[in-house]
């Protein structure tokens, strides 16, 4: 899903939260994804009964990515659904692979 797809409110919140990451200020609700190694956060949001998460990594040395938005419906508990997690690992290769072009 793309960032601006999602609801207005949801949209608004993560773009709030991810400003406070580029001006080195700890957003609320940010939770690290330890699956994906260090630096890789997920931010949090609910709407409506709906569960939205944006998953990002911190610890590159030019830019902070933004791996995957997504609205998060898993029916067996609080872990990353696969296609979710397959995605976010893909990117965060590529992104790592960016970073260390520039």
């Amino acid at each position: 899903m793309d960032l601006s797809a999602l609801p207005r409110e949801v949209k608004a919140s993560f773009g709030l939260r991810l400003y406070e990451l580029q001006i080195s200020k700890t957003p609320r609700d940010m939770k690290p994804l330890r699956q994906f190694g260090g630096g890789v956060y997920e931010l949090r949001e609910r709407l409506g009964g709906n569960a939205y998460r944006v998953a990002y990594v911190l610890n590159l040395m030019n830019a902070i990515y933004v791996l995957h938005a997504f609205t998060k419906k898993s029916k067996s508990g609080i872990g990353l659904p696969k296609r979710d997690a397959d995605l976010i690992a893909d990117r965060l290769r590529r992104a790592r692979e960016l970073d260390a072009e520039h």
